[in-house]
């Protein structure tokens, strides 16, 4: 095992506070917020379980680890919900100029959409 390594290894949590594990060596029954969100899960209000350090660009990186066994299936949003993000991104999708609805956002810098701020119509 090599120094660095050895430096960031400690399953029991007494240099570090919770157990501690190198960059790819943490046990199974542990995830990052990211490998739970790609199964449907999210940590349910638990703090961190444990960690994984390394040394990156910057010093020392760390990604926190939480328990698969308390994670919860994240949260959907409900029709309301959707309706009111469906019509906010219309919302910046309309030119104040033209009043036509673009597909992209329209430039908050410019405040109308690409072919209004060139001087075109239509």
């Amino acid at each position: 095992m090599s120094r660095i390594r050895a430096a960031f290894w400690d399953p029991d949590g007494t240099q570090h506070g919770i157990p501690t594990f190198w960059w790819k060596g943490a046990p199974a029954g542990y995830a990052t917020r990211r490998q739970l969100r790609k199964q449907g899960l999210c940590p349910g209000g638990h703090e961190p379980a444990a960690q994984i350090l390394w040394a990156g660009v910057g010093g020392t990186r760390v990604a926190y680890l939480y328990r698969l066994d308390l994670a919860r299936p994240k949260r959907t949003a409900t029709p309301a919900v959707r309706t009111a993000l469906d019509a906010s991104i219309r919302a910046r999708r309309t030119c104040s100029t033209c009043r036509h609805v673009r597909p992209y956002c329209i430039p908050r810098s410019l405040g109308e959409c690409l072919t209004c701020h060139d001087g075109g119509n239509s």
